[in-house]
């Protein structure tokens, strides 16, 4: 079995550390350390068949990067790289971070960039969350009722984020690291 490939854009380092802490969860014999998408080179993340990405949220569902104000290049820098790559075969599970009180009017809404982008390149993409125990007013990364990843509020609810990540890993780790059926 080959790893997980974990990889995140940061701006302020909360991304950073839930990458992290996702990594410590799942250990090194599963996951590959965490790294910073605008300090990786595409090859390192297509090289996985099997992705943990991470983003936080900018703007009105903007993707993190320099345009957005973010100190360092990120995911939209990044993703151009892969424009017209076919991820087929891939399976993703997306993370993101918000702030509910202060932006419940988008709330997480740049994890549906991560999404589409992924989804659009022909990755599969697991491990959608659900919005119970959330307060906000609107949120661009809902599909169907769910969150498309796993969404964490580190400002406001912080004591929720371990308990949060260990679900979400129970869900995510067997459809991550599956053997892949053969085509008949």
């Amino acid at each position: 079995m080959s790893k997980i490939g974990i990889f995140y854009g940061t701006a302020g380092g909360s991304t950073r550390g839930v990458a992290h802490r996702i990594h410590a969860r799942l250990g090194g014999d599963l996951a590959a350390p965490p790294q910073d998408i605008g300090r990786t080179a595409p090859s390192k993340l297509t090289r996985y068949d099997a992705l943990i990405l991470g983003t936080p949220s900018y703007g009105f569902a903007d993707l993190p990067g320099l345009s957005c104000g973010c100190p360092d290049p990120s995911w939209e820098e990044f993703l151009v790289h892969l424009d017209g790559a076919d991820l087929s075969g891939k399976r993703v599970a997306l993370f993101g971070l918000g702030n509910q009180q202060l932006y419940g009017n988008r709330f997480a809404g740049s994890l549906i960039q991560l999404y589409r982008f992924f989804y659009g390149h022909g990755a599969d993409i697991v491990g959608s969350w659900s919005t119970d125990g959330y307060r906000f007013e609107h949120s661009p990364a809902i599909l169907e009722g769910r969150f498309v990843g796993l969404v964490l509020d580190q400002a406001a609810q912080p004591q929720l984020t371990d308990g949060r990540i260990h679900l979400w890993l129970q869900d995510i780790v067997p459809r991550l690291t599956a053997p892949r059926k053969e085509a008949a």
